[in-house]
């Protein structure tokens, strides 16, 4: 159907990835970190916020950090509505926070402008996700392991948005004063298969729609451990792994904010400066 926006993940499968990882005991340290950073971001902001809610935020979601400063704060479970329908009524809400949960969304600038229309004049959007340089070691060793043993890739690792692209999501999404930043996270690891257990306590693995259904060859899993350890170990035999953590905030327009200037404004020109620098 033309039009229909593309279903890279499976939700089913996600849901699935994100209940083994309770099970398991999941390992929450990347969002841990996203939390206490969440927390900071709020303290510099001198207002008050009525409504709030947590959008898609996993496994217990913000409770902690949310619960000091707000008295109620509702939660937008993923998985609550049919697709990624949020259910959240037009100008509802002053404050929507989501911690590490917008890189599943099929539809992200659909989430994104939901989001922004739930959102009161001169209401707050701050959320974190796993973009950029996300597992990009993980993404090679597993293409040199593919291609040298198997002859072909199958899709593994997420493809991860970058900042650049993340910011214009907002500014097309009709937030104003949009800002992307990224905190890069390296964790390392005694080998290849420590990263790929944490992974599955995070939720976080393959849920790809097109991904190979069958079980991977022991052969290729012992070669994408090797290329990654030939790769991205330090000197001590551990190994890298990337986590880029990358922050978006934007306002829901109101008079009050601050206004980019008209073009052709400008008091003085560029080329007026430039003279005199060298003078």
């Amino acid at each position: 159907m033309e039009g229909q926006i593309p279903r890279l993940i499976d939700r089913g499968a996600l849901h699935a990835r994100q209940a083994r990882a309770q099970r398991l005991g999941a390992a929450t340290f990347l969002l841990d970190r996203a939390a206490a950073d969440l927390q900071e971001r709020l303290s510099a902001v001198l207002r008050d916020f009525k409504d709030v809610a947590d959008v898609w935020t996993l496994g217990d979601g913000l409770p902690g950090v949310l619960a000091d400063r707000f008295k109620t704060v509702a939660r937008v479970g993923m998985f609550d509505g049919v697709d990624e329908a949020l259910q959240l009524a037009r100008e509802s809400l002053d404050l929507a926070v989501s911690a590490l949960a917008l890189q599943f969304a099929n539809d992200l600038p659909g989430v994104l402008a939901q989001i922004r229309r739930a959102l009161r004049p001169d209401g707050l959007f701050l959320a974190s996700l796993l973009g950029g340089d996300t597992l990009t070691e993980l993404r090679e060793a597993f293409t040199a392991a593919e291609v040298e043993r198997e002859g072909g890739l199958s899709p593994r690792v997420l493809p991860f948005a970058d900042l650049r692209d993340l910011g214009a999501l907002l500014q097309r999404a009709g937030f104003a004063l949009p800002v992307a930043d990224v905190d890069r996270v390296v964790v390392r690891y005694d080998n290849a298969f420590a990263l790929m257990q944490d992974l599955r306590r995070m939720g976080a693995t393959n849920v790809l729609t097109e991904r190979r259904r069958g079980f991977l060859r022991r052969a290729t899993l012992l070669r994408m451990a090797q290329v990654y350890a030939e790769r991205f170990s330090d000197s001590d035999g551990r190994i890298r792994a990337t986590f880029d953590i990358v922050w978006l905030s934007g306002w829901a327009p109101h008079a009050s904010q601050q206004q980019p200037l008209k073009p052709g404004s400008a008091k003085a020109s560029l080329e007026e400066a430039v003279r005199g620098t060298k003078r």
